[in-house]
C-alpha cells in the first residue's frame, strides 16, 4: 500500500515517520514549508496539494485540527474521496466532534472510500515513537484490510465500533477524565508549593501512590522543572479535547461538574499563555496564590 498524511505537524510528522519506517511509500501535503522539507528529509514525498495526496494513496491519515479543516481535505473540491481510488481509506486521526464524524461518514457513503474513525491518545512522544492509542471504529472487514498500516503507528489499536463517530465518541470520554487529572494535578501542585512541599516530595509520593498515572507524573514532572513551553503538548489542543466533550454531554444531556471545572481552568491558562503548553494553567493558579512549585 502507498500511504499519505495530511497535517505534518507534531503528531502527523509522527504518523509520516513510522510509516516511512515500517517500509511504506508515504506522500504528505501540510501548509508549512519547513515540514514539508522535514517529509522530504525523512523519506517521504512531498505533494503540492491534498489531491496530490489522494492520488498516490491507497490509505490517507487526516491529521488536522477541527472538523472544518478534516471536512475540507475530505470532502471539498479536489478532496481526498473525489481524488483516492475505490477500495481506499481515509484514516481520521483528527480529534473533532462525533456529529461532524458522522456527517463526513454520510457524505462519504456512495464514494467507494472508506472511513476510519481513529482518534488517537499519547501525545508528542507517541507519535514520534509508534505507540500510539487508536480507538478505530469501522467495520471489521476495513480494519482487517487496512491493520497493516495503522500497526505501523501505534502499539494498541482498539476496536470501538463499526460506525463513524464512535471513535470521536470514545476519544471524548477520555479526554474528559484526562483534562481532569491535569487540572487537579496543577492544583495540587499550587496547594503543596503555597504549604512550603517540595516538588521532588510531591512527585515521589504522588507516583508511587493510587494517584500516580501517565497523566499526573507527565505533568507534575513538567510543573516542578518549569517547563510550560515546547513539551509536546500545546494547550490548545486539550482546550479544543475539552470543548468537544462538553459539546458532546451538552447534547446527551449528561452533567459534567468535573469536566466543566477543567475546561475553565484550560481556558484561564490559554487567555493567558496562548503559546504555553497543558502545564502553563499552573502558572494562573501559582500567580493568584504567589507561590510556585519547585523540583
Amino acid at each position: 500500500m502507498h500511504t499519505g498524511v495530511i497535517g505534518l505537524g507534531d503528531m502527523g510528522s509522527g504518523l509520516a515517520m513510522n510509516l516511512i519506517k515500517n517500509g511504506f511509500s508515504t506522500t504528505g501535503f501540510d501548509l508549512s514549508d519547513q515540514r514539508m522539507s522535514a517529509l522530504k528529509e525523512m523519506g517521504g514525498m512531498p505533494a503540492a496539494d491534498v489531491a496530490g495526496v489522494g492520488r498516490s494513496a491507497d490509505a490517507v491519515y487526516v491529521m488536522v485540527m477541527n472538523g472544518d479543516q478534516a471536512k475540507s481535505v475530505i470532502l471539498g473540491d479536489d478532496g481526498l474521496i473525489s481524488q483516492m481510488n475505490k477500495g481506499g481509506a481515509v484514516i481520521l486521526t483528527a480529534t473533532i466532534k462525533p456529529r461532524e464524524a458522522r456527517e463526513i461518514g454520510a457524505a462519504m457513503e456512495g464514494s467507494g472510500i472508506e472511513l476510519i474513525d481513529s482518534p488517537v491518545s499519547g501525545g508528542f512522544p507517541g507519535a514520534q515513537g509508534g505507540t500510539l492509542t487508536m480507538m478505530a471504529s469501522a467495520p471489521v472487514a476495513v480494519l482487517d484490510k487496512f491493520a497493516p498500516v495503522m500497526e505501523a503507528v501505534s502499539s494498541n489499536i482498539h476496536r470501538v465500533g463499526s460506525e463513524p463517530g464512535m471513535g470521536q465518541t470514545v476519544k471524548s470520554c477520555l479526554q474528559t477524565l484526562i483534562g481532569s487529572i491535569f487540572s487537579a494535578t496543577f492544583e495540587a501542585s499550587v496547594l503543596a508549593a503555597k504549604a512550603g512541599v517540595s516538588g521532588q516530595v510531591l512527585f515521589d509520593v504522588f507516583s508511587t501512590s493510587g494517584a500516580g498515572s501517565g497523566c499526573t507524573n507527565t505533568a507534575l514532572e513538567n510543573i516542578i522543572d518549569r517547563k510550560f513551553s515546547q513539551t509536546g503538548s500545546h494547550i490548545n489542543t486539550m482546550h479544543k479535547d475539552l470543548t468537544i466533550s462538553l459539546d458532546l454531554a451538552e447534547e446527551l444531556q449528561v452533567p459534567m461538574q468535573t469536566a466543566s471545572s477543567a475546561m475553565q481552568i484550560f481556558h484561564a491558562g490559554k487567555s493567558k499563555y496562548p503559546d504555553g503548553d497543558n502545564w502553563a494553567c499552573t502558572q494562573v493558579i501559582e500567580e493568584i496564590v504567589g507561590a510556585k512549585l519547585h523540583r
